[in-house]
């Protein structure tokens, strides 16, 4: 086995469970380009892990994003723009409109789910199960004791500010 090129020892655990989450994404966006979602863009799935729920309207989505309702239409427009979301009109109130997964976002959420279940494997199949079902367990463990974990389960995960 070839020799890590970040020295464990010499990386802080926050930086390396970033990198290796951002290096796991980078792999699954480049999956999903095969599958046809190129145009997707990991920030999108902040809005839609919202929408996955159920349809929101903008407003009930930016305040469970936590931004303003300018940012939120900005971006449902951009996704609605590239044929992730849709928007129809809310029943009994003739002024709002939901927002709603597309078949093209729902086919992007099972794709992505799809690639990181199969990376996830490649993984336990080079460095076994009982080390991943280890560094999961501990991670889901520094999750909840700094407070984050309310916020996945909700799916309310936002980036740092």
């Amino acid at each position: 086995m070839n020799e890590p090129p970040v020295e464990p020892s010499r990386t802080e655990l926050s930086l390396i469970a970033l990198f290796t989450g951002w290096a796991m994404t980078g792999e699954v966006q480049r999956r999903m380009d095969g599958d046809g979602f190129g145009e997707l863009r990991f920030n999108d799935g902040f809005v839609v892990q919202h929408v996955l729920t159920g349809p929101l309207t903008v407003s009930a989505l930016a305040t469970r994003m936590g931004v303003t309702q300018q940012a939120t239409s900005k971006a449902v427009a951009d996704l609605v723009r590239r044929g992730v979301l849709t928007r129809r009109p809310a029943p009994g109130d003739g002024r709002a409109r939901l927002l709603e997964l597309t078949g093209f976002g729902r086919e992007s959420v099972e794709s992505a789910r799809r690639h990181r279940a199969a990376l996830e494997s490649e993984v336990e199949a080079e460095w076994g199960a009982d080390r991943v079902a280890d560094a999961r367990a501990l991670l889901a463990e520094i999750l909840h004791r700094l407070g984050g974990a309310e916020a996945v389960r909700g799916r309310r995960v936002r980036p740092p500010e």
